[in-house]
């Protein structure tokens, strides 16, 4: 995201949308991609809602809150662009409060992968996460990217 101090995220957070829904997608491509044509789409809210949940020392990935919210609600799968900028959304939200805080930092991307565009970047997310015990490993040579090792073996159950 871009001119993060210029917004306002808890607003975003809480703006009234025409979510939660079901569309039904029929590109053919989508459709076998996710193994279904029932799309379902939360609001902003909700992922903050399920973020908070995530205890010390625990993580879950965006893939995982997707899936849920899929099973949840009788979808084939949850819609991704949305999932990432509400998570992203949430977490700025959270940076933006003085209180009430979300512990974004314990929602990863797909393969225990930390996220850049959370508040302070990778780095800020790392160091709370190695606060909390977990390690964190660095790939890459030129396009470096952070993981938490065996990030499967911490992994929040939902439901």
């Amino acid at each position: 995201m871009a001119n993060e101090d210029k917004k306002d995220f808890n607003a975003m957070l809480h703006r009234a949308t025409d979510m939660p829904r079901i569309q039904l997608v029929t590109d053919a491509a989508t459709v076998q991609k996710y193994g279904g044509a029932r799309m379902y789409f939360a609001p902003a809210a909700d992922y903050d809602a399920v973020m908070k949940r995530v205890p010390f020392g625990k993580v879950l990935t965006v893939g995982k809150i997707r899936e849920y919210f899929a099973r949840k609600n009788g979808a084939d799968f949850t819609d991704p662009i949305t999932a990432g900028i509400f998570v992203s959304i949430s977490a700025w939200a959270s940076a933006q409060r003085q209180t009430d805080e979300t512990p974004y930092w314990r929602t990863l991307k797909a393969d225990g992968e930390l996220n850049a565009k959370y508040p302070g970047g990778a780095e800020a997310q790392r160091a709370r996460l190695e606060a909390e015990g977990h390690t964190v490993i660095r790939r890459g040579r030129t396009n470096i990217r952070y993981y938490v090792q065996d990030y499967e073996d911490a992994l929040f159950e939902l439901e």
